[in-house]
């Protein structure tokens, strides 16, 4: 009977070692199956994460690239369009001295000012074009400028203030662009309809928040009459940039909101 036992417990034990020894294997056959496949996606990842810095390094020569012929272009504008304007400029002021009727002096004064608004034009464009002007600091300085060059002559003064302004934070060009337009629209229309003295040119920024406000005490916006071309084309260019474009209401005169993430 003790042999019968003996033989039993035998069996038990090398059945449990049996157990065990396979238990053992299956746990090593699972962590040499995950840590192949750890090693699988770890190099799958580092595969990705490089291919995506190719991406990234290709676009960014692409983007030097396109920065670099910007900036030939505008050069190029420079000094050929720039030289050709300042010669044609001399030499109607020339022909105006040597001018002998007031016809004459009329079309040439005519061919004067066709001359400044095509240098003006071509400083616009030189601008935009340059790379280098891709921040909000050389946007509120041009802005400003442009908004002094153009009421100079007339009897409207320009006031400016800024708030909380980061000369270098990046923007885009068409950021950039469709901001500037939305200005020039709007001192071309404070000086044509406002009948005001003044405009003000306001710029605030929160962080990534940017508020630009453009102001006058004139007459102000007839509600009854709709809204001409200036005033669409200024909406579509906030829409454009996710951004919003208010009328606000004041006491007096017309106050313009644009309001947009840099």
């Amino acid at each position: 009977m003790s042999r019968i036992e003996d033989d039993v417990r035998l069996a038990y034990v090398i059945a449990i070692g049996i157990m065990m020894t396979f238990v053992v294997f299956i746990i090593f056959v699972v962590l040499t199956y995950n840590r192949k496949q750890l090693l699988y996606l770890k190099e799958k990842q580092l595969k990705e994460a490089e291919h995506q810095n190719q991406l990234l390094q290709k676009e960014l020569e692409k983007q030097k690239s396109l920065e670099n012929e910007r900036e030939r272009i505008s050069h190029d504008m420079h000094d050929d369009l720039g030289a050709g304007i300042s010669a044609l400029k001399l030499q109607a002021e020339f022909l105006k001295q040597k001018a002998g009727n007031d016809d004459m002096i009329g079309d040439i004064d005519e061919l004067l000012k066709t001359s400044e608004e095509m240098n003006l034009s071509m400083r616009e464009m030189l601008w935009s074009l340059n790379p280098g002007n891709d921040t909000l600091g050389s946007f509120i300085n041009y802005g400003i400028i442009y908004a002094e060059n153009f009421l100079r002559k007339t009897k409207i003064q320009l006031l400016s203030e800024s708030e909380d302004i980061v000369l270098e934070t990046p923007i885009s060009t068409e950021w950039r662009r469709n901001m500037f337009l939305c200005l020039k629209e709007a001192v071309n229309n404070a000086y044509k309809y406002s009948q005001a003295d003044t405009v003000k040119l306001s710029f605030v920024q929160e962080e990534k928040d940017f508020l630009m406000k453009i102001s006058d005490e004139g007459i102000g916006i007839d509600p009854g009459k709709p809204g001409g071309n200036g005033l669409r084309n200024m909406k579509r260019r906030m829409q454009e940039l996710d951004g919003v474009f208010e009328i606000l209401p004041v006491e007096k005169g017309t106050q313009l909101a644009f309001k947009t993430k840099i």
